[in-house]
């Protein structure tokens, strides 16, 4: 006999809207995966109220329905009072706003640890289990730059067990956990690929269908033009190392993009690189198939899903060895430990030039799948529910 269905309560402040329909799009997808078994998930995504709230990102919060149906999911979205620059303050009144939106579910998923985390208290308090996972930059930047590594121990310490998408980040979390007292330690359950979606295609179909030269090599970057992906990192590196027919395409968008096109045109690479900006998951999967590289120069990283993505699509890797990066790649000519430009530019070059075959990448990701990150979820969250 199967269990019964769970009711399950998910508070997270990543989750896709209309106006960001693809930020925090593999949350939605693990939980829309999870909801078509059968189980009851509710999600509930408290906005920041930063007064005055008038123009730019928080103009759009503003404009975020109070509710929303997705799929099979139905999405709150309460408001809380957050002050800039003081992020323990901040943390507490997002679980409150999340609390009173908790409508009597078996198990509770912070999702994203910071600040969901934060919740863990008040389901101790009402003996509601209790998951926290963590999926990159909520755990290691929280623990790290942030300095809050001690109250997110605190957080885990009082939740009934944590999970990561990477087994770098479960090492991190129980390091923060048993910090605190928690003798428990976390589990990996970790992204999948859609291979439906993600397959190698052929390549001057897809350079058609996006309009790029036949010729030529097409070095790919994908994510979010941020601190901690590093663009101009990425920039700098093909620039000393990828050959003069090659091309460069940032796809993603963020806070540094007039940085890089500064940088594009210090370096007189305006021919030679472009700034696509988002695109949808279907249309990136076309940006894989017309690629011969993708590069990615991350600091931190959780387990990217760009490198997962590529790798089905028969695509080579170039990445810095950040987080669980390397639990994908492994030791091979894909990964790098250092993150100087020039050897960086040389491996560019290399790989260009003597691409690993397509059968061996695909193979790296072939058992990552949805169906089984969707039976490991489920059953962590059978497990917490029976306490």
């Amino acid at each position: 006999m199967s269990p019964a269905p769970l009711r399950v309560c998910v508070a997270t402040s990543l989750f896709p809207s209309p106006g960001h329909p693809n930020r925090g799009i593999f949350a939605e997808r693990r939980w829309q995966a999870l909801a078509a078994r059968g189980h009851r998930i509710q999600v509930v995504h408290p906005q920041p109220y930063v007064p005055p709230l008038v123009g730019g990102e928080w103009g759009e919060i503003r404009m975020m329905p109070a509710l929303e149906v997705r799929g099979a999911l139905a999405v709150s979205r309460p408001r809380y009072l957050h002050l800039p620059g003081r992020p323990v303050q901040n943390a507490p009144r997002f679980a409150r706003a999340a609390w009173g939106q908790v409508d009597a579910p078996d198990v509770m998923v912070c999702d994203y640890a910071w600040p969901a985390a934060a919740l863990a208290p008040l389901c101790r308090q009402e003996g509601l289990p209790c998951l926290i996972n963590g999926r990159g930059s909520d755990v290691l930047e929280v623990s790290g730059e942030a300095n809050l590594g001690s109250e997110l121990g605190e957080f885990l310490a009082d939740a009934s067990g944590w999970a990561a998408v990477s087994q770098d980040l479960v090492r991190v979390m129980d390091r923060l956990g048993r910090s605190a007292g928690a003798s428990h330690r976390g589990v990996l359950i970790p992204n999948g690929v859609d291979h439906t979606r993600f397959f190698p295609q052929n390549q001057s179909e897809c350079r058609r269908q996006l309009k790029l030269p036949q010729e030529g090599r097409v070095v790919l970057v994908v994510g979010h033009l941020i601190e901690r992906k590093d663009p101009l990192l990425a920039l700098e590196a093909f620039d000393r190392g990828a050959p003069e027919d090659a091309r460069l395409l940032f796809v993603g968008a963020g806070p540094l993009e007039g940085a890089v096109h500064g940088a594009i045109q210090e370096r007189g690479l305006e021919g030679r690189v472009d700034c696509v900006g988002e695109v949808l998951p279907d249309e990136l999967a076309v940006y894989y198939g017309a690629a011969d590289l993708l590069l990615l120069t991350s600091s931190r990283e959780g387990r990217p899903n760009v490198v997962l993505e590529a790798l089905a699509c028969g695509r080579p890797v170039l990445a810095t060895a950040a987080g669980g990066t390397a639990e994908v790649l492994g030791d091979s000519t894909m990964l790098l430990d250092g993150r100087d430009p020039e050897e960086l530019g040389q491996r560019i070059g290399a790989l260009l030039a003597a691409p690993p075959d397509e059968k061996s990448l695909r193979a790296l990701v072939e058992d990552l799948t949805w169906e089984r990150s969707t039976d490991t979820l489920e059953t962590v969250l059978h497990r917490l529910a029976r306490g």
